[in-house]
């Protein structure tokens, strides 16, 4: 595995206040890597970093194993792609992708080719001679790709670039993105606040909040194992818990006045196993509704108090236990299944695989 980007205990401060503090990353070569967290916690900052608009106050970040240290925006083997295109109007689409290659000795035969795969790669074939100011807002992006993309660097910076697109273009754009990253091999940063888009484009995920990373993995496992609270509020929805909890051998016992005697396995907790208190996630998916005629033992009984319809999925807000702590879950629709309505006594089942623990 080669890690072609390695940030080691980087900071960066603004006055008194510290947007990056201590972070430190590696980032494998050919991977679409995302920095995702809420506005304000660094990640834009951090990209900024490593493209050489930014200082760092201390620490060190190094691309190929070379240090950056001194080293100018222009020439570090990355290149960016800007929140607002940074489109050039007064020039056609052909002279904007074309821009960086005018200082490079190439001949026009050599660089007509170049401007003619990226042009294809990014789905811009034909379009040579068209006007900035006659392209969309998809066709801006592709462009921005295309001039960032031909010059070949060994990282393209992505700072928020699908954030000014409608919902419908944005996952186009965020699957055209995907492929493109694959089709030419070179590794991705992307920042984004999306938790979605994080999880549909990135290998891997850095999230960040106030300066620091509070994990790194997969989609996946961030996900279903979320190291802490912080990250699994973040990253979808989820209900929490709170209870007190007992250890054993098997894992840490609890006795729910909602889940009923349950025992969470010890890889499906983090924090200090000595702390008596517990706060149980589970994801509203992980919840269904079962037919009344289910044997009631093993299963939680609640209230619907709420009923949201987002057309693929529909979302219940249920009232559980004497407290009428409200869950939600989340529940695919299909043709014939029930339907249940407000005020309705329901029963509901969950497995105590699909629990994460986060211990205080």
């Amino acid at each position: 595995m080669n890690n072609l980007v390695k940030v080691q205990n980087v900071s960066k401060s603004f006055g008194e206040v510290n947007a990056v503090n201590g972070v430190s990353l590696e980032i494998e070569q050919g991977k679409f890597f995302s920095l995702l967290g809420p506005s304000g916690c660094g990640k834009t900052t951090l990209l900024r970093l490593i493209a050489g608009f930014e200082i760092p106050k201390s620490g060190k970040i190094l691309i190929d194993n070379k240090s950056m240290d001194g080293v100018e925006p222009n020439l570090r083997p990355t290149n960016m792609v800007f929140q607002n295109y940074a489109i050039f109007p007064h020039l056609n689409v052909e002279q904007n992708v074309s821009y960086g290659l005018r200082k490079k000795n190439i001949s026009k035969d050599e660089k007509d080719e170049m401007i003619s795969q990226v042009l294809e790669l990014v789905n811009l074939t034909g379009l040579n001679q068209r006007s900035a100011n006659a392209l969309s807002g998809g066709q801006k992006q592709r462009v921005a790709l295309a001039r960032a993309l031909i010059l070949k660097p060994k990282v393209l910076l992505l700072d928020e670039p699908l954030s000014a697109l409608d919902k419908k273009l944005r996952e186009q754009m965020q699957l055209e993105l995907r492929h493109l990253q694959r089709a030419v091999g070179i590794t991705f940063i992307l920042v984004t606040h999306d938790q979605e888009e994080a999880l549909t484009m990135s290998d891997k995920v850095a999230v960040m909040f106030d300066g620091e990373v509070e994990q790194v993995d997969s989609p996946r496992k961030l996900y279903e194992r979320p190291a802490s609270q912080r990250v699994a509020s973040f990253i979808g929805d989820m209900n929490f818990i709170n209870e007190k909890a007992l250890e054993t051998k098997q894992g840490l016992k609890v006795n729910s006045e909602i889940l009923g005697e349950i025992v969470i396995p010890k890889n499906q907790v983090s924090g200090n196993l000595s702390n008596k208190k517990i706060i149980i996630g589970i994801r509203p998916e992980m919840i269904s509704i079962v037919s009344n005629n289910f044997d009631s033992k093993g299963l939680i009984s609640g209230k619907i108090t709420d009923i949201s319809y987002f057309g693929i999925t529909t979302y219940y807000k249920i009232e559980c236990g004497s407290n009428a702590k409200a869950l939600s879950v989340s529940a695919q629709n299909s043709f014939g299944q029930m339907d249940y309505k407000i005020g309705e006594t329901v029963k509901l089942k969950m497995d105590v695989n699909s629990l994460v623990g986060f211990l205080e």
